[in-house]
């Protein structure tokens, strides 16, 4: 416990509290700029393959910005209607994945449709993955230490989006090496559960 120079108290918990909330917003901005380049690596790789997995997961991406975005908005203020408000707009677009990609998939299925290998596709996906792993462990931890629900969630939305990629690479090594072209769009129906169960626990308020 120490005093500063405007006589004003300021604890040890005053102090880590400042510390864990410039973690949190470093945290979702590397988030924030990742996504942003995969946005474009991922559009170039899906154009090229024809991929409904790599376009699904370019959309998952786009989602993981505006949680990323909900997040920083949400850590400069505080109060539950504003941490309500932001867990509704990260379910929001999960949903909207979810229908997105159940279409897609689908239709691809139907219609047997045989993307192309990527291999720019099977290396970001292979990268993207240990660096979500990595910044959801740090999102977990640093939500926790500040009881911050909405932090807590997106870094839940960032372990998915790491295990959606690792998914999303399984269908494309699975193509590129034995030429399982319906691999490609099992991932997004992996992809799809994942959306759902998210949108339900955001909505029932479990998370």
């Amino acid at each position: 416990m120490t005093w500063n120079c405007d006589d004003r108290l300021v604890t040890t918990t005053d102090t880590d509290s400042s510390v864990l909330l410039r973690r949190g917003f470093a945290l979702e901005n590397a988030t924030l700029a990742w996504n942003v380049v995969g946005i474009v690596i991922l559009a170039v790789a899906a154009l090229g393959a024809r991929s409904v997995a790599l376009a699904g997961f370019g959309l998952d991406s786009l989602i993981e910005i505006g949680a990323s975005t909900v997040v920083i908005w949400e850590l400069s203020g505080t109060g539950e209607d504003r941490q309500r408000r932001a867990l509704r707009l990260i379910g929001a677009g999960f949903a909207a994945l979810a229908v997105y990609l159940l279409i897609q998939s689908t239709w691809v299925l139907a219609a047997r449709f045989h993307p192309d290998h990527s291999i720019l596709g099977i290396v970001w996906t292979a990268v993207t993955a240990v660096v979500m792993f990595a910044l959801a462990f740090g999102k977990a931890r640093t939500g926790a230490a500040l009881d911050n629900p909405v932090l807590k969630t997106e870094g839940r939305v960032t372990l998915i989006d790491g295990l959606l990629a690792a998914a999303v690479l399984l269908g494309l090594v699975l193509n590129a090496a034995v030429g399982w072209w319906w691999a490609d769009p099992l991932a997004g129906y992996v992809l799809v559960y994942y959306a759902l169960r998210e949108v339900k626990e955001i909505f029932t308020g479990e998370h």
